[in-house]
């Protein structure tokens, strides 16, 4: 709708005199309002409102209709959501209801304290009249209206399509709407409310199981199916079906026809970047680059070695100078000449020389002899473990205690390089291991996986029976299952034995007075059981490992092995999917049985626990409820059906509605159906032609019959619709 100044609007408002009436569409889903004598509604919006607080200042605002979601990011909507003055189609919420109507006036120009014209408006067929009075009375002391007409939507629609030859006088009308569904019988041009039939089953329904059918489908874009999103996705996409249960085995069975009828909305969805392999040219430029880098990096390296060189000379040459004249020093004035030379001894100056020669040799990158590292080596040790070879006579207590110290610090020296030196083997030995393999895999790479496969399977049995014989024991019971056996059978060799030193220990001492501990043999005891001879407490085995080790070369070789999971029981875990990145598929909502599923709930309200009958059945409740008829009758009224309603424009209703009234006719009856010229507009078409008659004003009451007649009056209240 083109936006129109306020000042335009109030132009256009003094336009009409005050006898132009006001026509008024209130329905559940759209408000209409405009001016008798007109083709369309001035203004039509979404008949809701919301209240959200703005973000920063923490004011409440109102938005009335269709809000534009670029606002919204201003306004915190989470706790106010959209709110509707009906329950159902019967209006209860008159406050919601003032802010629409106000909202409406405002649109159409209205800008005083009165409205100073009639007004039309819609209701709902039996409108209760405690609504109808609310209305009246918000309409008259809030807007001081001098005339109110109240009429039903369904009847207006007929009438227009009457006028344009679509129906006849006597026919029905079928309004399946946004929350209900009526149909209204019509004998000589006027409804008959006692024969009409409604149904709590409307657009509103449909629309919400749709949303809840793709939201189970498809659970991670659930933030995608916002209402008026799925409302399009239902206006645009579903129909009606002539056979349920073929249409559902069509798409069952799947073929280019299932195919056809599917639908599928693409999301926002941007792929990947691909890396494209580079050209040739960029290749050489990026060869070129990182040479020139290696080259400048080499020079740095070989400057700075040259440096390096440079100075472990010329330290080397004067610990030799210094050497040589500490030869020409007397002993006795030794101690004052090296004071100066911030050395204590001679010892001291030649090891600095030795290892200035060490790193002068590296420096240059001279090859280091076993014997120059054994002799190095052994001067570090004499060095740091000077005491040991000493006899323990020559030695102070002091002495004594750092001797001790050095032994335990040499001991566990030793050890560490030992231990250093098992792993350096074992570590090169693996390498070995890993290059023949390698070997073996390229010169026959199918062989070599098959291998691996079978090796793979026969160390994975090995290690399950491993385990089941410690959990089980070398027994089992009858049924070949773990449990039900003693904890004897349960135990390895070296727990047995640790049980029996305990009993025996027990039994021994158990006897008389515990002396237990008295005797230093006794605790041998605890050395024997603490040793670590269980198997349960040690790492995992070298199956184990071989095991783990197979498994991670088959996953980087085989892309289609799935390694067996761990579990505590015989009972095979889920493996769990590897992760896939999200391709275009996933980002596509197919609709496909929901096109035709959703709408079908207007003939089977009962899938979604609604008890009542569908759209089809609802035409024979309403003939049988009039009070006159005969076979006549309800022959002229099946053979003018309108369909109307924002509910009534899925293809397919006209003659699904045809075969479903057929089955319940006699045969032989005359059925026609026709849809309406516009279902969603002649109803405020129809009531604006009905306000633009001479004779619109004796159809109406005012402010005065109101409040002298009440609300009694009210309900006796009804709109004659040919004038």
């Amino acid at each position: 709708m083109p936006f129109i100044s306020q000042i335009q609007r109030q132009s256009d408002y003094n336009l009409f005199s005050s006898t132009t009436p006001i026509v008024i569409d209130n329905g559940a889903s759209y408000f209409r309002i405009g001016w008798a004598g007109e083709t369309d509604p001035r203004v039509v919006f979404r008949n809701i409102v919301q209240r959200p607080r703005h973000k920063v200042t923490g004011e409440t605002v109102t938005i009335v209709g269709d809000h534009n979601p670029a606002l919204m990011k201003y306004f915190d909507c989470t706790r106010s959501g959209p709110r509707s003055a009906f329950d159902s189609n019967v209006v209860y919420q008159f406050e919601i209801m003032e802010y629409i109507l106000d909202f409406g006036f405002d649109r159409i120009g209205a800008n005083g304290s009165e409205i100073d014209h009639p007004v039309l408006i819609t209701e709902c067929v039996c409108n209760p009249v405690q609504s109808r009075s609310k209305m009246a009375e918000l309409l008259f002391e809030t807007y001081g209206v001098p005339s109110i007409a109240f009429g039903v939507d369904g009847a207006f629609s007929y009438k227009y399509n009457q006028h344009h030859g679509v129906c006849n006088k006597d026919g029905l009308a079928m309004c399946p709407g946004f929350t209900t569904t009526h149909v209204i019988p019509f004998v000589d041009g006027e409804p008959v409310y006692k024969g009409c039939c409604r149904t709590n089953i409307g657009g509103f329904h449909v629309t919400d199981y749709l949303k809840q059918l793709l939201s189970l489908k498809y659970p991670y874009h659930l933030a995608r199916f916002t209402w008026e999103k799925v409302e399009d996705l239902k206006m645009e996409h579903c129909y009606i079906a002539q056979d349920y249960a073929s249409e559902a085995r069509l798409f069952q069975r799947g073929g280019k026809e299932a195919e056809e009828k599917t639908r599928c909305w693409q999301l926002p969805w941007v792929p990947p970047p691909t890396e494209e392999p580079p050209s040739e040219e960029e290749i050489a430029r990026k060869a070129a680059i990182r040479e020139k880098q290696g080259q400048r990096l080499r020079e740095m390296a070989e400057a700075k070695r040259s440096s390096r060189i440079n100075e472990l000379e010329n330290e080397l040459h004067g610990l030799e100078f210094l050497l040589q004249q500490l030869g020409q020093v007397e002993e006795s004035d030794i101690p004052s000449f090296l004071s100066d030379t911030g050395y204590v001894s001679k010892q001291e100056i030649e090891s600095a020389r030795v290892k200035v020669t060490q790193s002068l040799r590296k420096a240059k990158g001279e090859p280091k002899s076993e014997q120059a590292e054994t002799e190095k080596a052994d001067s570090a040790n004499s060095e740091k473990y000077s005491l040991i070879n000493i006899p323990d006579e020559t030695l102070t207590p002091e002495q004594l205690i750092e001797k001790k110290k050095q032994l335990s610090l040499k001991s566990m020296s030793e050890g560490r390089q030992r231990s250093k030196q098992k792993r350096y083997e074992e570590e090169m030995q693996r390498e070995r291991r890993l290059q023949l393999e390698e070997e073996k895999r390229l010169e026959n790479p199918e062989l070599y996986l098959e291998q691996l496969h079978a090796k793979y399977k026969n160390l994975s049995e090995k290690v399950d029976q491993r385990k089941r014989l410690k959990t089980n024991g070398n027994h089992t019971n009858g049924n070949n299952l773990s449990g039900g056996v003693g904890r004897g059978e349960r135990l390895n060799a070296a727990q047995r034995e640790r049980m029996r030193l305990l009993t025996t220990a027990a039994f021994d001492r158990g006897k008389g007075e515990d002396t237990f501990g008295a005797r230093d043999e006794d605790w041998q005891l605890y050395k024997l059981m603490s040793k670590d001879n269980d198997d349960d407490d040690e790492g995992p085995d070298e199956d184990e490992t071989e095991l783990a080790r197979i498994s991670s070369r088959l996953q980087d070789l085989d892309p289609t092995f799935v390694p067996k999971l761990e579990t505590g029981n015989a009972q095979s875990a889920e493996v769990v999917p590897r992760f896939r990145p999200l391709s275009k598929e996933d980002f596509q909502i197919v609709l496909g049985v929901e096109r035709f599923r959703c709408p079908e709930i207007l003939f089977n309200p009962n899938w979604i626990g609604v008890d009542q009958v569908g759209l089809d059945e609802m035409a024979g409740v309403s003939i049988r409820r009039l009070p006159d008829k005969d076979e006549s009758l309800e022959e002229r009224l099946t053979d003018s059906i309108l369909v109307t309603g924002g509910s009534s424009v899925f293809p397919g209703m006209i003659e699904r509605l045809e075969a479903g009234i057929r089955m319940i006719r006699p045969c032989g009856s005359p059925i026609k159906i026709v849809r309406a010229l516009d279902p969603v507009l002649d109803a405020w078409r129809g009531a604006s032609a009905y306000a633009s008659a001479s004779l619109f004003h004796t159809q109406t009451f005012s402010r005065t019959d109101y409040y002298e007649k009440g609300e009694d009056w009210l309900r006796s209240y009804h709109l004659r619709y040919t004038l």
